[in-house]
């Protein structure tokens, strides 16, 4: 406490003394025992009174050590146990945390790291060394976001091999020394190793598709290794690569023939005559899923027309496709192709009509100056025609709202016009416009080029004839026939596909690699199509092999419900997710290959290490330096411990104690007087 307050607190004292004997013995009229009693207590109150309006306070000061933090911290992944060092770094760790010199100068912290990174007490765990991926990027991230404004160091015991994330070199802050411990061998063995393969998902039937081969060598002295691509028993592609000190890596594009619909499995494999420590990284199996996209269009047109000939050839242009052009009375069976065009329907195209009825096909209707529009309003109800006798030019405006799919503006503002009977055009149901139709520069609200969607089947409408003079148009603007040919193959792919809203959609990769994150999620919509996030969505999943049977539940997060499948032996897995509540179900089935990245070192990455130590001003180690490293870290005095002053101030007294003592003061003051009649 300060001076003055001292003073005030003895002034106080004097004034409540004062007061007290002013009142109970000065000016009082009797004298009663009771008023020593009774001033007392008066004098209790006016000092409490006085303590709550100076409230004094205590200030105490006390020094505290701050010892500089030792992080430890331990790579905790699979690849330390392949290169035969789980027990070396088990017991490197146990010898800097029980380290008594250590303890009395450094505040050590634990940590281990795998894919996570995260606090470790030895007293409740131990390291096993089991981790599915390794991400020394989250070590520095988290030690960058932990420790601000202090210099200290960071012993990091790994094998150096990342197999996710950034590059860890660069994660580490300025105030970090690390001293990264090598374990494993670090003696240079002859490896083989397939590090990479790039490839889609994808392919189409009877097309090619295209491989990227990252292959690495590791070793002193030439060779030659062959690599192959087989399925099966059946070897689809070899190659003999050259390696030799110098040459140490090779990159391989292969095209592969798409033969088989389905899901195809190949495995890729690099070998030689030499004997190696690790053959399991010579080994990669991968997937593609060979579609059948081939689309029969038919085209039925009555009249000879250059349209015609420009949407064959823009349509043919992707060699999924195939058109054939028949005149209304030629069609006796819609059920070989998928998607039909019908160039200025007629009356004669009754039997046409008819027929799709039951074959379902969606249709693309093109209209123009021959074009029958009262039939056309009888066999649709999408578009009403109320059209005159008079030909018009139509010219276009581009919709950038439009948003069934993707697709840019080619330019169709500066497309030549085409002719179509002037009239009006009534839109009538889901109808979304793609470009809109104007003469000359007044728009006249109707569309040109439309699309429709009801109960599941798509029709699209172009309004006006001459449509091949767009396709020279584009030709000239662009040098090319490609981007219109493309805005012509989406609208065959929109139309050749048959989506139907579904209340349960899931969505799941046909294949997984063991090792890697398994997740499926699903959504489920209400009738109205929103999202349900009150569904109850379960998983039962079985093993194709072994018909062994488990059953998860689909957790909900933001937009949908999602189940990690971490942890899955490699195989075949059929599943079927269900909506309790409503029994709705989806089945599916997904494979599992074999594929450990941990697995694919034969020794630690010393030059990532030792360029790591550089960058952080720290110093790489071995396993078997645990005393010189022990001795560095005393001796440095970088590390040095910390003396910070701790001022503390508190009331002298709590002020809710006061206001107690104050009340029972008050009141027991005036129950003495009461009951003594002095009131």
């Amino acid at each position: 406490m300060t001076t003055n307050t001292v003073l005030l607190i003895l002034l106080s004292f004097v004034i409540a003394c004062g007061l007290s004997f002013l009142l109970y013995f000065y000016r009082a009229k009797t004298k009663l025992k009771v008023n020593y009693v009774l001033a007392f207590l008066r004098f209790l109150s006016i000092f409490l009174v006085c303590l709550l309006i100076i409230n004094p306070i205590v200030t105490s000061k006390k020094l505290e050590v701050i010892k500089t933090p030792l992080v430890v911290v331990a790579d905790n992944s699979s690849s330390i146990s392949v290169l035969n060092a789980s027990k070396s770094a088990q017991s490197f760790f146990e010898t800097i945390e029980t380290n008594k010199d250590l303890k009395e100068k450094f505040d050590i912290h634990t940590y281990q790291f795998d894919n996570d990174f995260r606090a470790f007490d030895s007293q409740k765990e131990n390291l096993n060394f089991k981790g599915v991926q390794t991400n020394m990027d989250q070590v520095g991230e988290n030690l960058k976001s932990s420790y601000k404004n202090t210099l200290f160091p960071t012993l990091i015991i790994t094998d150096g091999n990342q197999t996710s994330g950034n590059d860890y070199i660069y994660s580490f802050g300025d105030n970090t020394n690390v001293y990264p411990v090598v374990v494993g061998d670090t003696t240079q063995f002859l490896d083989l190793k397939i590090s990479q393969l790039n490839i889609n998902k994808y392919a189409f039937h009877k097309n090619k598709f295209p491989l990227e081969v990252f292959l690495n060598y590791s070793g002193a002295k030439s060779l030659s290794a062959q690599f192959t691509i087989s399925q099966g028993s059946s070897t689809l592609y070899k190659q003999n690569v050259a390696f030799s000190k110098l040459n140490r890596n090779a990159i391989l594009n292969v095209l592969l023939p798409a033969d088989k619909v389905g899901l195809q499995i190949y495995k890729a494999r690099i070998f030689s005559n030499e004997i190696e420590k690790n053959t399991y990284n010579n080994t990669k199996n991968f997937a593609v899923e060979v579609i059948d996209q081939k689309t029969n269009v038919v085209l039925v047109s009555a009249i000879n027309h250059p349209d015609v000939g420009a949407i064959k050839r823009a349509i043919e242009s992707n060699a999924q496709r195939k058109v054939t052009v028949v005149k209304p009375k030629e069609i006796k069976s819609l059920s070989d192709f998928n998607v039909m065009i019908l160039y200025q329907p007629t009356a004669e195209f009754k039997s046409v009509f008819e027929s799709n009825k039951s074959a379902g096909l969606n249709s693309f209707i093109v209209t123009g100056n021959h074009t029958d529009f009262n039939f056309l309003n009888q066999q649709q109800q999408n578009l009403i025609f109320k059209m005159s006798g008079q030909n018009e030019d139509y010219l276009s405006d581009f919709n950038t709202q439009f948003n069934l799919f993707a697709l840019e503006n080619l330019g169709f503002e500066n497309f030549p016009p085409l002719q179509n009977p002037f009239g009006n055009i009534t839109v009538n149901g889901n109808v979304s416009v793609l470009l809109n139709s104007k003469i000359r520069n007044l728009a006249t609200n109707a569309p040109q080029l439309a699309f429709a969607e009801n109960e599941g089947k798509r029709l699209a409408f172009l309004l006006g004839e001459n449509f091949w003079k767009w396709r020279l148009q584009s030709h000239l603007d662009h040098q090319s026939f490609e981007k219109f040919d493309v805005f012509v193959d989406k609208i065959i792919q929109f139309l050749a596909s048959k989506n139907s809203k579904k209340s349960l959609v899931v969505n799941s990769e046909l294949v997984y690699y063991s090792g890697n994150p398994i997740e499926i999620t699903a959504q489920y919509f209400n009738k109205n199509f929103e999202f349900d996030d009150k569904a109850r969505l379960s998983i039962t999943l079985k093993n194709a092999k072994t018909k062994q049977t488990k059953n998860y539940d689909l957790l909900k997060s933001t937009s949908f419900y999602k189940v990690n499948l971490d942890g899955l032996t490699p195989g075949i897995y059929d599943f079927s997710v269900k909506e309790l509540n409503t029994n709705t179900n989806y089945s599916g089935r997904f494979e599992v290959l074999d594929f450990d990245i941990e697995k694919q070192f034969v020794n630690p990455d010393l030059a990532q290490l030792s360029q790591l130590a550089t960058q952080t001003n720290g110093k790489l180690y071995f396993t078997n330096q645990a005393k010189d490293l022990i001795k560095n870290l005393l001796e440095n005095d970088n590390y040095k411990a910390t003396q910070k002053e701790i001022v503390t101030k508190k009331p002298l007294i709590d002020w809710v104690w006061l206001l107690v003592l104050l009340s029972l003061s008050l009141a027991s003051e005036w129950f003495v007087r009461k009951y003594n009649g002095l009131l």
